[in-house]
């Protein structure tokens, strides 16, 4: 039996959320200068990230694909793109097609938003129904002050308690609800479409770490999507926010693509002929 390297046809992504408190376009500009395979779309209050034809001539300029977009689903982004949910949904998946992108992330809905929060299962199946695009709906988790826990999420920010098509694993997510992520993986099944790479120590705080400087199993995750064949994306989003200044920034944001290449690379023993 002889050890070869098998590598999966996943491509890896650098979110816009990564850069932040730099804009949109730079982040295209870090993606391909880097040498990442496209990137994830935030939207949210940047007016670029709102704006298709503004992202398809940074994506045509920069020679970088965008993969994916993160619906508008954050508290800063209630006003972006309607009030409505579902409109933003809509938009979302509108704004997939017009790119090229094979994937929406749709976060659950917030327990104060009963109406959407009632219907979101069966309106995420149905929109799902409709298009190519997967609509990919990403792990949470529970709001925590000292030691009071708020369940902020509808029907469940363990999303793997409901039936969706697709799922997104966000690792700083699962750090944050201090659940075993590989299990968690491993409940999602073939369903898992879409990977938000991070770490986290289990913090109360959602910390978004460079991937492995954490506590979270992100090379055992990687080798296991890569022994699995796994097709969807694997995109980076972590906090850069505290970097001194853009050299440190695209430091992090290397290392983060070099140790998710790295860990993407799965040697296992087959025969050669």
């Amino acid at each position: 039996m002889a050890e070869v390297v098998r590598i999966p046809d996943a491509k890896v992504a650098l979110s816009t959320a990564s850069v932040y408190p730099e804009s949109t376009a730079t982040a295209f500009e870090i993606a391909a200068r880097l040498g990442y395979d496209g990137v994830e779309v935030m939207v949210w209050t940047d007016p670029v990230s709102q704006d298709m034809e503004a992202l398809r001539r940074l994506s045509d300029y920069h020679q970088i694909p965008i993969l994916a977009v993160h619906a508008p689903c954050l508290l800063i982004t209630q006003r972006v793109w309607s009030t409505d949910p579902w409109v933003k949904l809509q938009r979302a998946q509108a704004a997939a097609e017009k790119l090229g992108a094979s994937t929406v992330v749709v976060h659950p809905p917030f327990r104060w938003q009963r109406q959407y929060a009632r219907d979101f299962v069966t309106g995420i199946w149905r929109m799902a129904g409709e298009t190519d695009v997967r609509f990919a709906v990403e792990n949470m988790y529970p709001w925590r002050y000292r030691d009071r826990e708020m369940l902020a999420y509808a029907p469940d920010w363990d999303v793997t308690k409901d039936d969706y098509r697709h799922f997104t694993i966000d690792l700083s997510h699962a750090a944050t609800s201090r659940v075993d992520a590989l299990e968690m993986v491993d409940r999602m099944g073939d369903r898992l479409g879409h990977v938000h790479m991070a770490d986290g120590r289990g913090s109360a705080k959602d910390e978004h770490l460079v991937p492995g400087r954490g506590t979270q199993p992100c090379a055992a995750l990687l080798e296991g999507l890569a022994r699995s064949g796994f097709d969807g994306h694997v995109v980076i989003e972590v906090n850069t926010r505290r970097a001194m200044s853009g050299a440190e920034r695209e430091a992090d944001l290397a290392e983060a693509l070099a140790f998710t290449r790295l860990h993407l690379a799965s040697s296992a023993k087959v025969p050669r002929p």
